[in-house]
C-alpha cells in the first residue's frame, strides 16, 4: 500500500483501486515521454532547414491546425511569438472561409495534422502554392498527402497513443507541442535572444518587470531623500530615519557629497556596543558606516537587488557624480515585484 501527501502534510494509504487508477496515470506520463525520447532520436536536417526558413522568413509563421491539432497549433504560434517571431494561428476551416485574409508573401506556413489526411487543412493549403508561401508540415504520417504537399515534413509519428484504447489524440499531441517548441527555441537561438529581448514581449510579466524597470523607476523622489550634514548628531540623524521611512539617512559633508550612511540596524548595534546612554549625542560622522553600497540611477533595478544580496543590506544609496539623489529600500523591489 502507497501512502499519498496532501498539502496539509496528511499521509492517507491508498486502496488497491487506487493504487490501480494511479498506476494508469503513470502509464500514460511513461507512454508520453517514450514518444518524445523517439522523436528526439528521429529529428535531423529536416528540423534545421524549417528553423533556418523561419529565421529568414521576412513575414510571420502561420500555424495551422483543426482539432486537437488545432490546439496545439494555437499553442505552437503563442510560444513563437513569446520568443520574437511573429506568429499567428490560422484555423483550417475558418481559413477557407475568409481567414486566409490574413496571410501574406513572405510568410511560412506550419501545418499540423496527425494524420496527414485532415480535409479542412489540406484545403488550406492551395492558397499557399499559389502565392509561394512555404509549408511545414508537423505529421505522424510523412507519406500522407500533407506529407507530399508541404515543402519539409517533420516526423511526429508515435508507435501507440497513451490512453488505454491507443485511439485519443494523447501522444500524438505530445509529440507535436514538443517539435513545435523545439522549432520555437532554435528559431530563438539563431535570432540571438537574450532575456532583455524576451523581457520586451512579456512586459507585464514579472520577468519584465525584472529586466526593464530602472533603478530611477522605483527609487524615492529627491526631496524625499533623508540626509543629514556630518556636523549632525545621532539624535539628529534618528529624527530624519524617523521622518522619511527608508530606515537610514545618507550623510553628506558642506558641499552636498556623500560621506556615509546611517541607519536603524547601526543604531542598534551601537546601543548595544555602547549603551543607551550619551549615545544620541555622538557625532554621526564618528558612528556613520563609511562608503556606503550605492547605484547609478539608469542601473536595471534587477541589478540594485543583487547588490543588496551581495552585500546582505535592505537599501541603497542612489548617487550621482558623488551626490546621493535618492534611496531605494527592498520594500521598493518587492512592492515593483523586482525582487
Amino acid at each position: 500500500m502507497e501512502k499519498a501527501i496532501y498539502k496539509d502534510n496528511r499521509e492517507l494509504t491508498l486502496s488497491r483501486e487506487d493504487e490501480e487508477l494511479l498506476e494508469v496515470g503513470r502509464r500514460v506520463l511513461k507512454q508520453e515521454a517514450k514518444e518524445l525520447a523517439n522523436a528526439s532520436s528521429r529529428l535531423g536536417r529536416e528540423i534545421i532547414e524549417a528553423a533556418k526558413l523561419i529565421f529568414d522568413c521576412k513575414g510571420r509563421v502561420v500555424v495551422c491546425g483543426l482539432g486537437k491539432s488545432g490546439i496545439i497549433a494555437k499553442k505552437i504560434a503563442a510560444t513563437f511569438a513569446s520568443l520574437g517571431t511573429p506568429s499567428i494561428f490560422l484555423h483550417a476551416t475558418e481559413g477557407v472561409h475568409g481567414d486566409l485574409g490574413m496571410v501574406c508573401r513572405g510568410d511560412v506556413g506550419i501545418f499540423l495534422s496527425n494524420s496527414g489526411q485532415t480535409n479542412e487543412v489540406l484545403e488550406v493549403v492551395p492558397y499557399f502554392k499559389r502565392f509561394g508561401i512555404p509549408i511545414i508540415a508537423i505529421t505522424g504520417n510523412v507519406s500522407s498527402r500533407l506529407g507530399k504537399e508541404a515543402d519539409l515534413v517533420i516526423d511526429a509519428s508515435v508507435e501507440r497513443e497513451a490512453d488505454p484504447l491507443g485511439l485519443a489524440p494523447t501522444s500524438s499531441a505530445v509529440v507535436q507541442l514538443a517539435i513545435g517548441d523545439a522549432l520555437a527555441v532554435m528559431v530563438a537561438d539563431l535570432r540571438k535572444l537574450k532575456r532583455e529581448d524576451f523581457a520586451l514581449f512579456h512586459p507585464g510579466g514579472s520577468l519584465g518587470k525584472k529586466l526593464l524597470l530602472k533603478v530611477r523607476d522605483v527609487m524615492g523622489s529627491e526631496d524625499k531623500l533623508p540626509s543629514v550634514s556630518h556636523r549632525a548628531t545621532v539624535r539628529e540623524a534618528l529624527f530624519e530615519i524617523t521622518s522619511k521611512g527608508y530606515g537610514a539617512t545618507v550623510v553628506v559633508d558642506d558641499e552636498g557629497k556623500l560621506k556615509g550612511i546611517f541607519t536603524d540596524g547601526d543604531l542598534r548595534r551601537l546601543i548595544e556596543d555602547r549603551g543607551e546612554v550619551g549615545v544620541l549625542s555622538l557625532p554621526i560622522a564618528e558612528v556613520m558606516t563609511k562608503n556606503p553600497k550605492t547605484i547609478d540611477a539608469d542601473e536595471l533595478a534587477a541589478k540594485g537587488v543583487l547588490l543588496m544580496e551581495k552585500h546582505e543590506v535592505s537599501v541603497l544609496v542612489v548617487e550621482k557624480d558623488g551626490l546621493p539623489i535618492g534611496m531605494v529600500h527592498l520594500h521598493d523591489m518587492l512592492k515593483a515585484g523586482v525582487a
